[in-house]
């Protein structure tokens, strides 16, 4: 079902904000359907590799939109992501601090909180970042 780590991580964050009522299930489908009919018309030849690539960008469209946090705070995070990937060795798992997730230094509180919520179980509220 899952090829790598991350697709497992990125189904099991969309069931559990599901499940914490962030959104629901059609709204979830509506999404996910919108960002593989985008990727279709830019060219992806929709082989089953890229669906949780799809999935992501879903969960990370909702999250935004549910205010849980920002397009460009998400951004952000990606980016960094990407920069300890490339400083990690083969085999490795990469990792990062708030300390080196944007040049400002800053994390994202409202990023932070929503998945300590998620992991214990607790509501999922919107909230502006901070």
């Amino acid at each position: 079902m899952f090829r790598e780590p991350w697709e497992a991580q990125a189904f099991a964050m969309a069931v559990a904000l599901f499940e914490r009522g962030l959104f629901t299930w059609p709204e979830w489908a509506a999404t996910l359907a919108e960002e593989i009919k985008r990727a279709q018309l830019a060219g992806d030849p929709d082989l089953g590799d890229t669906y949780y690539r799809h999935w992501l960008n879903a969960l990370e469209r909702l999250v935004a939109a549910k205010g849980v946090t920002d397009a460009p705070t998400l951004a952000r995070y990606r980016d960094a992501w990407d920069r300890a990937a490339g400083r990690t060795a083969h085999g490795v798992p990469s990792s990062f601090t708030p300390k080196t997730s944007s040049s400002r230094n800053e994390g994202c509180p409202a990023c932070r909180r929503a998945w300590l919520a998620a992991l214990r179980g607790d509501p999922i509220t919107a909230e502006t970042n901070d």
